[in-house]
Formats: C-alpha cells, structure tokens, sequence
C-alpha cells in the first residue's frame, strides 16, 4: 500500500499533546475505528509495549498486533502492525505558530486474500476519511471546533 501521511493543528503545545497522545490506552477515545485495547506486555508505555487493537472498518472486524518501536518524549510513537494486516505506523509532533503539528503515518500491506494491493488501494480512500475523523476527534480534546 502507498503510505498514508495526514495532519492536523492543535492549539496546545507538544508537550500538553504528548501527554494526551502517550497514554495508548486512552486511544479508543478517539479512534473511531479502535473498540479496544488489551496490553500483552506489563508495560504501557516506551518501545516494546505491545497490545491488540480490536480494530472494526465497517464490516470488516481485525484484531491489530501492535508493538511500540520508537517513542521520544513529545516528538514520535512508532508502531508495527501484525496479524492479518501488517506495517508500520507513527505519530509524530512539531511546534507550530497555533501550538502543534500531528502527524500520523501508516504504511499497511494487505493479505493477498483481501486482493493484496488491490485491496489497499480500495481501502486507502475509507482509512483516510476515518483517520481524519479520528485527528479531529483528538484536537477537540484540546478545545478545538
């Protein structure tokens, strides 16, 4: 799949977003398409936290194997997807003139029983429009309309 890169700006400073953005189980929050999250490590936080993401796209239902692989303080959280889709993801932070950037990244391979390429190239319209319903739902933590 071609990689997916969305933002958005939040009127808070890196800082105050990170601390929001570090507690991973808080994400079903405002992920719309994340139900839950179940650690499979004792640690909640920092490279190799892993969990599974109940993970529901319409009618399409996945438990997502996570594993955190990069985490600096108020900068970046990298992850790896596992299990019936695979990649890698990363949100990353920046200061701006309004408070911060977010990024998030995905780079996802589908399985060739979900048409491999093909599939991810359906797909990549929905997984857009859902993740940036889901940047938004976060800045409105932060008070934005």
């Amino acid at each position: 799949m071609s990689g997916i890169h969305i933002s958005t700006e939040i009127s808070a400073p890196p800082e105050k977003v990170w601390q929001e953005l570090r507690d991973i189980s808080r994400h079903v929050n405002w992920m719309n398409d994340a139900e839950s999250i179940t650690f499979t490590t004792d640690q909640r936080e920092d490279v190799g936290t892993s969990f599974v993401c109940r993970t529901k796209v319409g009618p399409f239902v996945t438990n997502d194997v996570m594993t955190i692989t990069s985490w600096r303080e108020n900068v970046e959280m990298g992850v790896t997807h596992t299990g019936l889709i695979t990649g890698s993801g990363r949100f990353r932070l920046k200061s701006s003139a309004v408070g911060t950037v977010l990024e998030w990244s995905e780079d996802l391979t589908f399985p060739w029983w979900a048409l491999g390429p093909l599939g991810a190239l359906a797909a990549r319209p929905i997984l857009v429009l859902i993740w940036k319903k889901n940047l938004r739902n976060f800045a409105m933590l932060f008070g934005a309309a």
